[in-house]
């Protein structure tokens, strides 16, 4: 009987806490546990996390500063494994206000916390690690949302744009060598803007503003090398797509196999209707 009891569970589906920033994703991320058979909890993140898209799931708003709150309430809610998902905008050491636990927290991500976004992912999975819970990848739960390596779109790059492509695989992966960016825009040969801590939206606007006449030029996102995948993949949304478009340009290349396509049928859709291809590639291909 002891016996049966540990295999029964040892089959319950471990309940999964989500650590969530903004947009859409951390909905997605929880209806893919769901229809996988797990329970979910999630913590918004306040000023970052939407409430509508969070409210029809167990969740909780805190800010980011309260850590002790926020682990406790994954560990009340019986979270074991956890994923961080959402777009959120690294705050200063001053606006951040931690809590007791949270100070407590921050001390140990130590010199970390003054690093790039990759180094300081890395810092707080190891303390989540180290607290007890086993950080995954949002990829690994919704397995549909990882980009496919090829084109996805009715347009397609001609060799102009693969030359555009090129150029910008080679920016982006010295951007992200110093853990600065993971995304850049090209157009003829020319860089029109590089990501930092604006995001892909603003450099987005900014790329508009700075396009020259003639062709359009490409999107190339990609992620870090040697990223830390269990957090901050790149990802491209239907909104990243009309930006694009927006922007003047002709098309977006990501990196096949770590990029998260937020709505995929959506992008699609917004890429078709303006005429624009997504392409997934492998960077090394480009080298």
């Amino acid at each position: 009987m002891a016996e049966y009891a540990m295999k029964n569970q040892a089959e319950i589906p471990r309940c999964l806490g989500i650590i969530a920033g903004g947009g859409v994703l951390p909905a997605k991320v929880a209806a893919a546990a769901r229809a996988a058979g797990r329970a979910v909890f999630i913590v918004g993140l306040e000023g970052f996390a939407e409430r509508a898209v969070l409210a029809p799931w167990p969740h909780e708003i805190r800010r980011l500063g309260a850590a002790g709150r926020i682990i406790a309430a994954l560990r009340e809610n019986g979270c074991q494994d956890l994923v961080m998902i959402g777009p959120v905008r690294r705050p200063s050491l001053l606006d951040l206000r931690p809590d007791a636990e949270g100070a407590k927290l921050l001390a140990r991500v130590g010199r970390a916390a003054f690093a790039g976004d990759d180094g300081l992912l890395a810092a707080v999975i190891r303390v989540l690690t180290e607290e007890g819970f086993s950080v995954i990848g949002a990829h690994e739960v919704m397995r549909e949302a990882v980009a496919p390596s090829g084109l996805m779109t009715k347009a397609a790059p001609d060799a102009s744009a693969m030359t555009d492509i090129q150029r910008g695989v080679q920016v982006v992966r010295m951007l992200g060598s110093a853990d600065v960016g993971q995304g850049c825009v090209v157009q003829q040969g020319l860089v029109l803007a590089v990501e930092a801590i604006e995001g892909t939206d603003a450099m987005l606007a900014r790329a508009g503003t700075l396009r020259r006449d003639g062709i359009g030029g490409v999107l190339v996102k990609l992620a870090k090398p040697g990223q830390e995948k269990r957090a901050d993949l790149p990802t491209i949304g239907p909104d990243t797509v009309r930006n694009a478009a927006a922007a003047g340009l002709r098309g977006l290349a990501f990196e096949a196999g770590a990029t998260i396509l937020a709505e995929r049928e959506a992008c699609l859709a917004a890429a078709d209707a303006a005429g624009l291809f997504l392409l997934g590639l492998d960077p090394e291909t480009f080298s």
